[in-house]
C-alpha cells in the first residue's frame, strides 16, 4: 500500500498545490468562456434565486502520507507550450440573463441600481479582481468608479512592498556628520595642530588660512580626506532614485481614487455581491441608460486575465414628460395696415455747412447702412412705402435761432441726397431688367415688372436736442455726482441761449462739448409703410404662441428648468407637469387643485401625495384615475413611484 501511494505521488509531483506557472496558464485558459456577472435586484425577493451558478467541475484526489500530511492531487494534462503536466480546473462564473428596469426621474436625476456578483470560484487569495462598470448614455460612454476585490495574499504582498519602500526611505541619511570618520579627524588635528585641538569644545571660529598654515591643506580638504566617499555616493544615489525605487518595491499600489469599493477577501465560502448605486443627471432626449461590466484579474503587478464585458443591463427612464399635452396654443394678434420703422445715423457736417460729404469722419459707413435699408424697403414684397421723415438735430453751441436754421438746411440736404440715391437705384434696376419681345402679340415689353414703390421725403428738424443731452448726462460715467447735480440745476433755465452760456462757465463744459455734444448731431429716419392688398386699417388674427410651444418642447426634451421658466405664466396642465418633473411639488399641488379632476390630474395628484407621504390620499387619487381611464392601471406598473404604492396595498386587485 505504501509503494502504491509513493507511485501516485511521483506521477502527480508536478501538479501538487500550490500551482506552478504552467498550472496558472492552464487555469486562465479555462476561464476564457466566462464573463462578468451583473444583475438587477428585485424587491422583496431572494437574490440568489435569480442567479444560475453551475458547480465547479473538479477532479481532485486528497491523499494522506505516513506522517499524516495531506496532498491535494488534481487531474493534469500536458501543456502544449511548455510540455509540462498542468492541473486543470473548470471555473464557471455566475450566469445572469440581462434584464431591464424602469427607473423614476426626480428633478432631473435618476438612481441606477445594479448588483455586481462574483462567485467564490472566481476568487483567489493571490488575485485582485478589478471590476469596471461602464455606463452608456446617448452617444457617450462613462467609466464608473471601479470595484476592487483584493485577495488576502495579494494585499499582504502590497503591504510588503510598502514596507520595503519605507525601509528604503529610512535608510537615506540626512545627518551629514555620519559620513565623516570623526575619530580619525580628531586624532589628526590633535597630533598635527594641537593649538587647534583645544577648540574642540569651543564654538570659536577658526579661519581656513589658520588651518592651512599649520599643515598645508585646507579644512575642506582635510574633511574630504576623512569622509566615507562610498557611503556618501551611495546615499546620493538613493536620493536621486526615490521614484525608481518606489516603482521597484510598490509594484501594485493601493488604489484610493475613483474607487467605489476595495475589499480584502477572506478565505471563506460564499458569493461576493455588491449593490452598486449610481446617480445620473438626465439630459434632453435621454430615454435609457445601459450598464456593461468588464474587468481584469491581477496577480501581483501582472494582469493575468481580462474578463469579457457582460451583456448590458438596460434602465428605461420613466419621465413625467410623457404627460405633456401637445395641443397648440394661440394668441390673438392685431395687424395694422400702416407700419412705422425707425433708424438713427450720425452724419457729420463741416462747421456751419449742410452738404453731405461721404468722406467725412464715419459718414461712409453710416450712409451705407441707410442705403441698404432703403434697398430692402424698395424690394419688399409685403409692404409699400409711403413716406420717409428725415429729422436732423444740432448740438447747443451757438444761438437757438442759428441752430434751428442749420438743422433745417441739413435735414433738407439729407433728404435730397437719398432722393438722388433712390432715383439712381431705380435707373440701375430698370437697366438690369432690359427689354423683351412678346412673340404672340408682337410687342416690346420690359423683362420684369417695374417696381411701383415711391417715397415722399419729409424734412423736419430739432434745433437743439436738450432732452437727449439730459439722458446722456444721466448715463455718463466720467462726470462726478456734483457735476451732474450742477448740470441739472442749470438745465432748469428756460432760455436755451442763457442755459448754454451758464454751462460754458462750468468745469464740466469741456467734457460736454468734446464727448456729449457730437452725439446730438444726428439724423433720424422714420419709414412709414403700408401692407400691400390690405384695405382695412386693422384686422384681428390668431397666431401660434411660440413661447408656450417652446415650453412644451422643452418639457418633452426633459429640459425641466427651461420648461418651468417658459410655462409658469400659463398655469395650465403642462405647467403642472413641468413643476412635478422639476420636483417643485408644492407648486404642482397648488396648481393641480385648481384644474378639473381629469384622469391625468388625479394620477399626478396620487404621485405628489405619495411624495408627501400621504398614502391614503395617494391611493384615493390613483383609484380615481384608474376608474376614469383603465390606461392608468398599466401606466402605474411602469412608474416606479406609483408601482411601490400599488405593491404596498395591492391596488390592482380592484380592477381584475
Amino acid at each position: 500500500m505504501k509503494n502504491r501511494i509513493a507511485i501516485v505521488i511521483a506521477v502527480f509531483a508536478l501538479v501538487l498545490l500550490p500551482t506552478s506557472c504552467g498550472t496558472l496558464s492552464g487555469r486562465m485558459e479555462s476561464l476564457a468562456d466566462y464573463s462578468a456577472s451583473i444583475s438587477i435586484p428585485r424587491e422583496n425577493r431572494n437574490l440568489l434565486r435569480e442567479l444560475s451558478i453551475p458547480e465547479v467541475i473538479r477532479d481532485t484526489t486528497v491523499i494522506e502520507d505516513e506522517k499524516g500530511n495531506l496532498y491535494h492531487l488534481m487531474r493534469a494534462v500536458r501543456d502544449d507550450k511548455s510540455g509540462e503536466m498542468v492541473a486543470t480546473e473548470e471555473l464557471n462564473a455566475a450566469v445572469v440573463t440581462a434584464r431591464f428596469r424602469n427607473v423614476a426621474e426626480r428633478n432631473g436625476k435618476v438612481d441606477i441600481e445594479f448588483q455586481v456578483v462574483v462567485p467564490k470560484e472566481l476568487r483567489d487569495s493571490k488575485w485582485q479582481l478589478r471590476m469596471i462598470p461602464v455606463m452608456y448614455i446617448l452617444e457617450d460612454s462613462v467609466e464608473l468608479d471601479r470595484i476592487l476585490i483584493t485577495g488576502e495574499s495579494y494585499r499582504k504582498s502590497q503591504l510588503r512592498g510598502y514596507q520595503q519602500y519605507r525601509r528604503f526611505l529610512n535608510s537615506i541619511i540626512t545627518d551629514s556628520t555620519r559620513f565623516v570618520d570623526m575619530h580619525q579627524l580628531e586624532v589628526f588635528i590633535q597630533r598635527n595642530i594641537p593649538e587647534l585641538y583645544k577648540y574642540r569644545t569651543d564654538s570659536a571660529y577658526v579661519s581656513d588660512e589658520l588651518f592651512m598654515s599649520h599643515y598645508g591643506i585646507t579644512e575642506k580638504e582635510a574633511l574630504e580626506h576623512y569622509t566615507y566617499g562610498l557611503r556618501l555616493r551611495r546615499n546620493e544615489w538613493k536620493k536621486n532614485n526615490i521614484g525608481k525605487m518606489y516603482d521597484r518595491y510598490v509594484k501594485a499600489p493601493i488604489v484610493t481614487e475613483h474607487l467605489r469599493l476595495d475589499t480584502v477577501m477572506c478565505n471563506r465560502s460564499g458569493d461576493f455581491i455588491y449593490n452598486y448605486v449610481q446617480r445620473v443627471r438626465t439630459r434632453p432626449h435621454l430615454r435609457k441608460v445601459e450598464i456593461v461590466l468588464g474587468g481584469e484579474i491581477y496577480e501581483q503587478e501582472n494582469k493575468i486575465y481580462t474578463i469579457e464585458p457582460s451583456d448590458p443591463l438596460t434602465f428605461y427612464i420613466s419621465s413625467l414628460s410623457a404627460f405633456a399635452e401637445e395641443r397648440e396654443r394661440y394668441l390673438t394678434q392685431v395687424v395694422s395696415r400702416r407700419v412705422k420703422a425707425d433708424a438713427v445715423c450720425r452724419i457729420e457736417f463741416e462747421k456751419d455747412r449742410d452738404e453731405v460729404l461721404e468722406g467725412l469722419s464715419m459718414n461712409y459707413q453710416e450712409i451705407a447702412r441707410i442705403r441698404q435699408t432703403l434697398r430692402l424697403l424698395l424690394e419688399n414684397k409685403d409692404f409699400d412705402p409711403d413716406s420717409i421723415v428725415v429729422t436732423a438735430s444740432s448740438s447747443p453751441e451757438g444761438t437757438w435761432e442759428y441752430n434751428s436754421r442749420l438743422s433745417k438746411r441739413r435735414s433738407a440736404s439729407v433728404s435730397r441726397y437719398f432722393e438722388r440715391f433712390i432715383k439712381s437705384w431705380r435707373d440701375s434696376s430698370a437697366s438690369e431688367r432690359g427689354l423683351a419681345i412678346d412673340m404672340e402679340k408682337g410687342a416690346i415689353k420690359r423683362g420684369r415688372e417695374e417696381p411701383k414703390s415711391s417715397f415722399e421725403f419729409i424734412s423736419r428738424s430739432i434745433a437743439e436736442d436738450w432732452s437727449a443731452l439730459d439722458r446722456l448726462v444721466m448715463a455718463d460715467t466720467v462726470m462726478t455726482p456734483f457735476q451732474k447735480e450742477r448740470y441739472f440745476l442749470l438745465a432748469g433755465e428756460k432760455d436755451p441761449d442763457k442755459r448754454e452760456r451758464l454751462l460754458s462757465m462750468e468745469d464740466l463744459y469741456q467734457h460736454l462739448i468734446c464727448e456729449l455734444y457730437p452725439k446730438l448731431r444726428t439724423v433720424r429716419f422714420e419709414f412709414h409703410l403700408h401692407r400691400k392688398d390690405m384695405v382695412r386699417d386693422t384686422i384681428h388674427t390668431t397666431i401660434i404662441d411660440s413661447t408656450y410651444m417652446a415650453g412644451v418642447q422643452a418639457l418633452q426634451n426633459r429640459d425641466y428648468k427651461m420648461a418651468v421658466t417658459l410655462l409658469a405664466p400659463y398655469r395650465d396642465f403642462n405647467t403642472a407637469v413641468a413643476y412635478c418633473a422639476a420636483d417643485y411639488n408644492a407648486s404642482a399641488l397648488d396648481l393641480l387643485s385648481e384644474l378639473p379632476p381629469t384622469p391625468k390630474v388625479s394620477y399626478l395628484m396620487a404621485l405628489l401625495k405619495m411624495r408627501e407621504g400621504d398614502n391614503k390620499s395617494a391611493v384615493e387619487h390613483y383609484l380615481s384615475a384608474c376608474r376614469q381611464d383603465s390606461h392608468y392601471i398599466h401606466r402605474g406598473n411602469l412608474d416606479p413611484e406609483i408601482y411601490s404604492l400599488i405593491q404596498m396595498y395591492d391596488l390592482n386587485r380592484y380592477f381584475e
